[in-house]
């Protein structure tokens, strides 16, 4: 891989173009950044980086000047595990029985987690499903597979839908969906938690559909 600071600094010294000597100082500014996030920051983190600096660069330009420096994401490993029902948290009953059907929107909601790839590597995703639609009304990304994941998916889904009084939101045994946290958001919604058996296949056709294999 070609040394950033090597190849920067005669490019500034010599005669080459306005264009060539703004690239090789954004590439320095770069490298920078890619250093300070352990090499885990794609261009679009560290285009974001940069322009909180003050430095106004696009996502592409970044991702040109990465790909012409050989700077690479770190590969990290892939999430295996989005399901821990291994806990002692009070579980709630299951209210869905494998029946997915509702008679009107926002009387159903079914909740899952997944992970995706993206240019800044593995993320955790949670999402929201109204049965009755079949759409997504709620959804969540981090690095982390928290408690947090999970009420800012729900809380999106509120402020997007609204939904009434007995909106039943039906998912696995994860802990994240028995936590006291997410429990009490709930049913501060006017929600009732309902959550599938132990070996409950809990994710209907449509989220499968949308959130792939």
């Amino acid at each position: 891989m070609p040394c950033l600071w090597s190849v920067s600094e005669p490019v500034l010294q010599s005669g080459a173009t306005k264009r060539q000597r703004e690239d090789a100082e954004l590439a320095v500014a770069i490298k920078a950044a890619f250093d300070d996030s352990d090499q885990t920051y794609g261009a679009g983190r560290i285009g974001n980086e940069l322009r909180e600096q003050g430095t106004h660069v696009g996502k592409n330009r970044v991702w040109r000047l990465m790909k012409q420096h050989g700077l690479r994401v770190k590969t990290t490993k892939r999430f295996k595990v989005t399901t821990n029902s291994d806990h002692k948290r009070p579980v709630a009953p299951n209210l869905v029985n494998r029946n997915f059907s509702a008679t009107a929107p926002d009387r159903l909601w079914t909740g899952d987690i997944t992970y995706i790839r993206t240019v800044d590597g593995w993320l955790y995703l949670a999402v929201i499903l109204d049965v009755f639609s079949r759409r997504i009304v709620g959804w969540s990304m981090d690095r982390r597979m928290t408690d947090n994941l999970i009420v800012t998916a729900f809380k999106n889904a509120l402020v997007r839908r609204r939904p009434g009084q007995g909106l039943i939101f039906h998912s696995d045994r994860g802990s994240q969906y028995c936590s006291k946290r997410y429990q009490t958001l709930v049913k501060g919604a006017g929600g009732i938690q309902s959550i599938a058996g132990p070996a409950a296949v809990m994710i209907t056709p449509s989220q499968n559909h949308f959130l792939g294999p």
